[in-house]
């Protein structure tokens, strides 16, 4: 009875002791973790820093969104053949490198980000943790007027707007020349993100500015046209503009009353036409006066001399 009281110790301690080493492995395996960031479409690789692997190794591959769980790959040998299992959620995506146990992810997308673990089992257990971030490319801002219209005057801010479609670490800015004025992001993926910029008309000759959109993997710019949303016209063309309304208003009104009232038109045309044709017979009957008067005078003049 002892002697089986002692069995039963000895075979308890012996698990308990292996439990705790297999336990010290992993999690001498997962001090180190590789950190990779990468677009939503393109194909990786995950390198294990390791060569030669025994061709009669396992090799094990998990993954999870927050911890590696489900196991998606797994290659060994059995009865002198290598034989690879791969998960139906990664089929047609994943290739394995046995000599290194590289995995290669084939058309990564944004639902493939998490956790990757490896464990090659060849005599004792080797580990490797891979953190992968996916994200799609990041869209092209716009660029507007604030307001929607021009600037009125030359002495006014131009007013603008840069919007871009959200996303996972999207972050917008605005740039002159090289430094950076301002910066936003929104953890609302649903809201574009906005950015307002407003600079004085007489500084746009002066300075180049640029709106830029970026995550960690992608960027993409917008250079601000300042011919198309920003009027830095003189005052004097300003005024002209501001006048041209009126100018029609009043062309308006004059047509509309002609249309109206055509014979008040008429009667002051014939108004004018009689007023002018008085003032033509009287010229005429002042002339002829004057002639009568110096004949009478030439005959006085002959009279005399006779």
């Amino acid at each position: 009875m002892d002697y089986e009281n002692v069995t039963i110790l000895a075979g308890n301690r012996i698990l308990w002791t292996f439990l705790l080493l297999l336990c010290c492995l992993l999690c001498a395996a997962g001090d180190e973790t590789v950190t990779l960031q990468e677009v939503e479409g393109t194909t990786i690789t995950l390198h294990t820093g390791r060569t030669g692997i025994q061709s009669d190794a396992q090799i094990l591959w998990f993954y999870g969104p927050e911890e590696a769980e489900e196991k998606i790959l797994i290659s060994q040998v059995l009865k002198g053949e290598t034989v690879t299992e791969i998960s139906e959620r990664f089929k047609e995506r994943l290739q394995l490198d046995r000599t290194s146990g590289a995995l290669t992810i084939r058309n990564i997308s944004r639902n493939h980000s998490g956790v990757y673990l490896l464990h090659v089992i060849a005599g004792r257990l080797t580990s490797r943790t891979f953190s992968v971030s996916v994200y799609a490319p990041v869209s092209t801002p716009v660029i507007r007027n604030q307001r929607g219209k021009r600037s009125v005057s030359s002495t006014e801010q131009c007013f603008l707007l840069c919007t871009v479609e959200n996303g996972e670490d999207v972050k917008l800015s605005w740039y002159r020349g090289k430094e950076r004025i301002s910066i936003t992001n929104n953890t609302d993926l649903s809201v574009p993100l906005n950015l307002p910029l407003q600079i004085q008309l007489h500084d746009i000759n002066t300075n180049t500015y640029i709106c830029v959109s970026a995550n960690p993997v992608s960027s993409k710019t917008a250079s601000l046209n300042i011919a198309q949303l920003c009027d830095h016209n003189s005052g004097q063309t300003d005024r002209s503009r501001l006048l041209l309304p009126v100018l029609i208003s009043a062309g308006v009104v004059v047509f509309i009353i002609i249309s109206v009232f055509p014979e008040v038109t008429y009667a002051a045309v014939n108004i004018t036409a009689h007023s002018a044709e008085r003032l033509r017979e009287e010229e005429n009957s002042r002339v002829t006066h004057a002639e009568a008067e110096s004949v009478c005078v030439v005959y006085s003049e002959v009279n005399r001399s006779r």
